[in-house]
């Protein structure tokens, strides 16, 4: 097959490349802004259909949480309408889209993880213009699968993870949030499961994914620094009221997992298992 990877400059998409060497059995277009602008209709459109994809797997988007609260027209652009663009353009070749999205669909009321069929409640402009996305690629691609991941990290860009080992060196003490309840998932496992899906055939539909297990912020640190052998540094709990944001964040945002595990017989690692592959490799660089 021909597959469209978008945003491959982030997380998620520096791990689909590294798994593209173990499945040669397909052709790539590895694309980020500078090779396809996906906020560009017509140019999304001639891409698909001149290198005649047959699957996108969408891995852009706006995931800047709190500057979305004053930039919602670019959140929008990037996480509604380019979505859209991209589905339109794949279905035209009778083709699919796994669209990525995220645990922010929910408001985080819930105290038991979140299914596929509960009704989402966004209280974020980040999590709006992501379900308005899954929406519009279900509207225009009946090929759709549609994936919620959360707390995302991985040895590549920008994340939590990564932010907390280089405090940890920096700092004597650092506040961390307990209240907010989730689980962490790193991106080389979210990789897989989306191979997985491209080799035996896209199911549409939403489905759920992240590591297994549950834990807070604050534990997701702890575990960071014990892996990192960083004793140097108090972390204290706080509460999210002591620490404002311009966006609201789920307080439980949990995922069940159960739909993907049976649509493709996947085995999902736990967090901590995971999360001690990532730290050892961002160890050795």
């Amino acid at each position: 097959m021909n597959i469209l990877i978008t945003g491959c400059n982030g997380q998620l998409g520096n791990e689909m490349q590294l798994l593209e060497k173990e499945n040669p059995q397909h052709c790539y277009f590895n694309t980020d802004v500078a090779e396809l602008d996906i906020t560009n209709q017509l140019a999304v459109d001639d891409f698909v259909q001149r290198n005649a994809i047959d699957c996108i797997v969408n891995c852009a988007a706006y995931t800047a949480v709190d500057k979305a609260e004053s930039n919602k027209e670019l959140c929008t652009t990037l996480n509604t309408l380019a979505p859209a663009y991209l589905a339109a353009a794949v279905a035209k070749r009778g083709g699919s889209i796994i669209q990525v999205s995220t645990d922010y669909v929910f408001d985080g009321t819930h105290h038991t993880p979140y299914v596929e069929t509960d009704t989402p409640a966004p209280d974020s402009v980040y999590g709006s213009t992501k379900l308005a996305g899954e929406l519009g690629v279900q509207k225009f691609c009946p090929n759709a699968m549609i994936i919620r991941t959360a707390w995302l990290y991985s040895i590549y860009g920008n994340n939590f993870v990564k932010t907390m080992i280089r405090l940890g060196k920096e700092k004597s003490e650092l506040g961390v949030i307990f209240d907010q309840i989730g689980t962490p998932t790193y991106a080389a496992d979210l990789a897989s499961v989306i191979m997985t899906a491209i080799n035996q055939g896209v199911k549409p539909g939403v489905y759920h994914f992240s590591n297994e297990g549950v834990t807070s912020w604050y534990d997701f640190t702890k575990a960071i620094h014990r892996l990192a052998g960083i004793t140097t540094c108090h972390v204290k709990p706080l509460h999210t009221s002591e620490y404002p944001t311009p966006a609201n964040r789920p307080a439980y945002s949990v995922l069940d997992k159960t739909k993907i595990k049976e649509a493709y017989g996947v085995e999902i690692p736990h967090w901590e298992a995971s999360l001690a592959r990532c730290v050892s490799l961002l160890m050795a660089e």
